[in-house]
Formats: structure tokens, sequence, C-alpha cells
């Protein structure tokens, strides 16, 4: 008798067509989720993914089932007639698995694990400090190793799960997710009234962060569109904004230094830059107090956002997702 005869038909699992594969849950979700963000770029920070991973997943289910699921413009996002059609069942999927999730998170134990941390010294010490320790006591098993400086770090090299910069142009293999607006301005200590415009600090003593031996050209911009160049000389300078901090509070010169570097330390209260939740601030400072020497005014240094990145699931851990998620939230600007 051969062995070699066909199988009966009927038997065995049916293989899925290549448009079924392409809707699994996965990509149901996946959709409803960029849907309800409205943006490809939003759903990236939603999902902590990048806009790249996201252009292409879409593409792909696109072209899997043969139909055209977005309307996309360069101001907008929006929903074809068959992505219409898809979204009501999609959105029942997101809904199952958001729930399916909320239980387990019930259930689970608490985030646990060592978040490998990078930040400059002042973010690290002025922002991030704090609300690491507001974090540890919502998860004590959380441990961090930090890393505060403002030499330029190699994340993948040095083992880093999450790094906090201040950069235009993050790594492309990282998931940038925007945690903090600021301003550099020009503090002095208070009642020391030695400038009213940017020109006027060519002839003052200035305390300026990195090599700044020879004169540097730095630009402003005020509030009402206002711009004016001056070249600045440095009486002191070096890599320790705090130590410059410092030499201003006691009439040293002018230090030049992001708004949340200075500002919550001199009230003596909270850190509250406009729109921002409250911190605690630094405590014992016993010093001369700082003022913004030139209201309205600030320098132009290329970057005015703090990025947190992180590597995208599954390399990246989820203590460090959750902990950018907690520091994105706490400095949300309220409404």
């Amino acid at each position: 008798m051969s062995t070699n005869a066909p199988s009966p038909r009927g038997l065995g699992r049916r293989r899925q067509t290549v448009a079924e594969q392409a809707l699994d849950a996965n990509a149901l979700e996946l959709f409803a989720r960029i849907a309800q963000a409205g943006s490809f770029a939003q759903a990236a920070r939603d999902l902590g993914l990048t806009r790249a991973a996201i252009s292409r997943r879409i593409a792909a289910i696109e072209k899997a089932v043969g139909l055209v699921l977005f309307a996309r413009s360069t101001r907008s996002l929006g929903l074809t007639e068959a992505g219409r059609r898809l979204h009501a069942r999609a959105r029942a999927v997101r809904d199952a698995a958001e729930s399916a999730r909320l239980a387990l998170r019930h259930t689970r134990d608490q985030l646990d694990g060592t978040i490998r941390i990078s930040a400059t010294a002042g973010f690290g010490r002025h922002v991030l400090a704090p609300l690491l320790a507001q974090f540890q006591i919502q998860h004590p098993a959380v441990r961090f190793e930090l890393f505060f400086t403002d030499r330029r770090v190699d994340l993948l090299r040095e083992g880093l799960d999450v790094a906090f910069r201040f950069t235009s142009t993050p790594p492309e293999a990282w998931v940038a997710q925007p945690v903090l607006k600021f301003a550099i301005r020009a503090y002095a200590r208070a009642g020391l009234a030695v400038a009213t415009r940017p020109e006027d600090l060519a002839g003052v003593s200035m305390l300026l962060l990195g090599q700044n031996e020879e004169p540097f050209a730095s630009q402003w911009l005020h509030d009402d569109g206002r711009r004016e160049e001056v070249a600045l000389q440095a009486s002191a300078w070096g890599s320790d904004l705090d130590g410059l901090i410092e030499l201003a509070r006691h009439g040293a010169g002018v230090v030049l230094a992001p708004d949340f570097c200075v500002e919550a330390g001199d009230r003596g209260e909270t850190l509250a830059a406009p729109g921002h939740s409250t911190m605690p601030s630094r405590v014992g400072t016993t010093a001369t107090p700082l003022a913004n020497l030139l209201p309205g005014w600030r320098m132009l240094a290329g970057m005015d956002t703090v990025q947190a990145l992180t590597l995208p699931p599954p390399a990246g851990s989820e203590p460090a997702r959750a902990l950018v998620r907690f520091v994105r939230e706490s400095l949300a600007p309220r409404e």
C-alpha cells in the first residue's frame, strides 16, 4: 500500500491569508491607537515607538489588505471610508486588550529592577532627583544607578536604560519623548542691576559653562520678537554649572543658565515653571538669591527642550518606560 497518498481535504489547520495575518489582534489594536492619537508622531510618543516604525506598520497593513486606511496630509491624519469601517472593530479589540492589561496590572507585583539613568548635571539635580524619590516611594523595589554629568554619554556602550538630554537631534535608534521646555536666561545677584538689555552684557563679568576663554558670540530673542547679538567675555568658566551659579550668588558676575537650575532655589519654595507642576526645591540655600537680569529675553542655544531617550520595545525595559511616563506626567503643563 502506498504511503504517499495525499491527506484528505479539510483536515489540519487552515493557513491564514496575507490579509488575515496583517489584521491580527496586535495590528488592530495598533490601528485603533493611531486613529485615536490623530498623528503618527503622537502615536509614536504614546506607544514608545519611533515614527518610522509606526509608518512602516501601517504601510504593511494597507498593502496586505489592499486598501488605504488613513487620509494623510501635511497638517492632519484622518480615516478613509475603509478606515472608518475598520475602526469600530479595531476599537473593540483595543478596549478588550486594555481591560485585560488592567486586570493583570492589579494582580502583578510592583515594578522592580535597576534603572540606569543618565542626565545632565543641572537637570538631574534640580528637576529629576525629587521625581526619582517620588517614583521610588511608589515602586520601592526599583533601584537607580545615576550618571549626572554634562559629558556626552554613549547610551548603548554604557548600557543605559534612559537618558535625559538637551537635544534637537536624538539618536535614530532611540525613542525620544519631550519632558520639559526651558529657557536660558541671564542671572545675577538680586539687587545687582548691571544690564537692561543683552548688549549691556558685553562689559560685564560673565560666568559661562564650557570652554569660553575666547569671546563667545551669543544671540538673544525677546518675547516681543526683538533680537540682539553680543560677544561675551568670561571671567570664569568651566564644566560645573552649579559652581558658576554659586559664584553669581556671591556677586562674581552674571551666569547664563537654564531657568530650572536657578529659579526654584532662589524663590525658596517650589519649582513651578510657567504652566508646570511643582516639585520640592533645594533646601539649605543661604547665599544671596539670584534675579533674572533681562526679563523677557532668552539666549538662543539651538534647543529648548529636555528629551527622554529610551530604547523601543522589546529592548527597552518596562521600569524605564514607566519612569519616563511618570516624569512626563509630573512635568506636563497644567490646564
